[in-house]
């Protein structure tokens, strides 16, 4: 029952876009949503999805510059948004608990949200 329940709200979200994976996350604004995060997978994430290589081609010099302007990622809940996105958009495959370890990354490497 639970995996028919998660089918539809992922159909019904990716029927919507990107976006709407986005603005449900923005509802969070502190870094208790990366509490329970596995960082070690996060990180595995990043490195096999070749994140910061993609990030270079789209932004220039080591891809750093998808961290500015700060006002874009302005919450923990729209940091993981944002990672959802990546996600979406690339079909990356990545499930809920993976989003959330490499946003957990993300926010401590760059972001430091608390």
């Amino acid at each position: 029952m639970k995996i028919a329940k998660f089918a539809m709200l992922a159909a019904a979200l990716c029927a919507a876009g990107p976006l709407a994976w986005h603005a449900s996350a923005q509802s969070s604004d502190d870094a208790s949503i990366f509490k329970d995060a596995d960082l070690a997978l996060g990180q595995k994430l990043i490195q096999e999805h070749r994140c910061a290589e993609c990030h270079a081609r789209k932004f220039g010099g080591d891809g750093s510059a998808v961290y500015r302007p700060l006002e874009r990622v302005k919450t923990a809940g729209s940091l993981r948004g944002m990672v959802e996105q990546c996600n979406t958009e690339l079909n990356l495959g990545m499930f809920p608990e993976e989003v959330s370890a490499v946003a957990a990354v993300l926010n401590k490497q760059h972001y430091r949200f608390k």
